[in-house]
């Protein structure tokens, strides 16, 4: 279960509006992002939100990758998108190819401020048998 997880808040998104309300072109723009990052789409899953009285509907958009996922969750209304990506380092250190995706996303949305994390996940554990 080693791997890297990284999560993004983007504030103040100045990308056009239909990254942040159109579903379908999201989703194909998150997996053009997996593939170019050299990572493996498995499977997706999008959800567009009906408009609100606060603004159009965001959208959720989940990519299963053979490597492990990518999350994004979008509030037009705020011009504001959560990005989730996470990788395992089970076969090989994938760590840079999580680090180009989140960049490729993070230059799609174009946001005035983004709060970045990372956190290693898992540790090598050394069994020992008696």
């Amino acid at each position: 279960m080693q791997g890297l997880h990284l999560i993004a808040d983007l504030h103040g998104c100045a990308c056009d509006a239909r990254w942040l309300t159109d579903a379908v072109a999201l989703g194909a723009a998150c997996v053009q992002a997996v593939r170019a990052a050299g990572l493996t789409p498995v499977g997706k899953l999008l959800h567009g939100f009906e408009p609100t009285a606060a603004g159009p509907g965001g959208v959720t958009a989940t990519v299963l990758l053979a490597e492990s996922h990518l999350c994004v969750h979008t509030w037009p209304e705020q011009r504001a998108v959560t990005l989730d990506v996470y990788v395992c380092n089970f076969s090989g250190d994938r760590s840079a190819a999580a680090e180009q995706l989140m960049g490729t996303l993070l230059a799609l949305f174009q946001p005035a401020h983004a709060e970045r994390h990372a956190l290693r996940r898992g540790g090598v554990l050394s069994v020992t048998t008696a």
